[in-house]
């Protein structure tokens, strides 16, 4: 059998195929014997007719069936001779068969980009650490998002106050003004205000008392720049009624803590943890962008358009069946979906490159760690990780933590300090 395999670019290749008569004679007799099989013919039974006779009345029509049969066996036997694993099923074209003589075809098909990492040397990266300073806003907010958590929900009669809940009855109307029959949406919690509504459409519903009315506009469903007119029915006002500052509360909190003071610190501490966090994701992303960017090479169509596809079926569920721009969604994650199809790629052949690999122990001694972090859960985070594809997410976690240690090695690294209340906008 001869193989020409041809590169069209990066990650789309072209193999053409000869198989001599004397390969393919026992797969075309095959083919008579199971096209005899099939066909009826008065005076023969089935599988019983004369080759002769067979190939004489039918022969245009157990080439094709031969050729059918056999292009996908030809054309695997030479990906694992060439040892190619394509990406995406082949375009197969200009196919030929002559009956004593040959067979032949051409497959186009998709794989991985083949691409070289450069040479990796000190300073090769330039990338920027964050490291980000929080202030007394920030434990504030902390604080009392706390608040909101250990808070009651009272039903209130003196009118609604910005940052109640209403709840309501919504009557769609036409033009003019008239209610439009089964337009009408019954229990609907509304919050007042704190940027759910205009200040405008906000103070029509300051005040508003059980069985009170007012009339708004709001988006529509599917189009948000698009306003109806409804009239709203109060049913009841519902006010977030926050628990006082003081030993009670923190003792709520946390019984281990004892006193606001202890409070503050300890919040500050998760604080400085998330923000923590936050500029490792950062800085992680900085260097795989940087060696991405470094490399340059593109990605197989048909890998982003099955990764697109995956995410748009992601989308549909969370939507819970609502209609969508499906366009629109494939156009916001393309480039998301490039980049991450780039470094998997990318780190795919460093794990291979630098024979990165953890051993059963490895994992042990990670779950032991998030145990003796959350020592209250250790049942729990044992039965979890007995699951081989749980065991897994912490082996691709370690794979990840080893290959950017390996990267920052050659990274050029300015170290920033962020106030927080630029992120908040309040240093503008």
């Amino acid at each position: 059998m001869k193989i020409n395999v041809k590169n069209i670019n990066d990650y789309t290749k072209e193999v053409e195929l000869d198989v001599p008569w004397t390969t393919i004679e026992p797969d075309f007799e095959s083919t008579i014997k199971k096209f005899s099989k099939k066909v009826k013919l008065p005076g023969f039974r089935p599988g019983k007719i004369p080759r002769d006779r067979l190939m004489q009345q039918f022969q245009p029509n157990i080439e094709a069936q031969f050729m059918d049969d056999n292009i996908h066996k030809y054309y695997l036997l030479a990906l694992q001779e060439r040892k190619i694993v394509p990406v995406n099923q082949a375009e197969i074209r200009d196919v030929q068969f002559q009956l004593g003589e040959h067979f032949s075809f051409t497959a186009k098909f998709e794989v991985e980009p083949d691409f070289k990492f450069p040479k990796f040397k000190n300073n090769m990266f330039k990338v920027q650490k964050n490291k980000f300073i929080p202030d007394e806003q920030d434990i504030t907010d902390g604080i009392n998002q706390l608040r909101r958590s250990h808070a009651r929900i009272e039903t209130v009669e003196d009118g609604a106050q910005e940052k109640d809940f209403i709840l309501c009855d919504l009557q769609k109307l036409d033009e003019s003004g008239v209610a439009i029959i089964g337009k009408k949406f019954e229990k609907q919690m509304l919050k007042v205000g704190d940027g759910s509504f205009t200040d405008d459409q906000t103070n029509k519903l300051i005040g508003l008392k059980p069985g009170e009315s007012s009339k708004l506009d709001l988006p529509d469903n599917e189009d948000k720049t698009i306003k109806n007119p409804y009239e709203l029915t109060v049913v009841k006002v519902e006010r977030e009624v926050l628990p006082e500052l003081n030993d009670d509360f923190v003792k709520m909190v946390n019984p281990e803590l004892k006193s606001l003071d202890e409070l503050n610190n300890d919040v500050l501490e998760k604080i400085n943890e998330n923000f923590a966090e936050r500029s490792r994701q950062s800085f992680e992303k900085e260097i795989s962008d940087a060696l991405i960017d470094k490399i340059g090479f593109e990605t197989p169509p048909s890998m982003v358009n099955n990764y697109l596809n995956n995410i748009l079926e992601d989308v549909k569920k969370q939507n819970n069946g609502e209609k969508i721009d499906e366009q629109k969604v494939l156009e916001t994650y393309r480039p998301s979906a490039e980049r991450n199809l780039k470094w998997y790629l990318i780190r795919k052949k460093l794990i291979d490159q630098e024979q990165l690999s953890f051993s059963k122990s490895d994992i042990d001694a990670e779950v032991e760690s998030l145990i003796s972090r959350t020592p209250q859960s250790e049942k729990e985070i044992r039965r979890f990780y007995k699951k081989p594809s749980n065991r897994q997410r912490i082996e691709d976690d370690l794979t990840e933590k080893k290959i950017l240690e390996y990267l920052t090695q050659f990274a050029k690294i300015k170290e920033v300090e962020v106030n927080t209340k630029d992120i908040r906008g309040e240093g503008q």
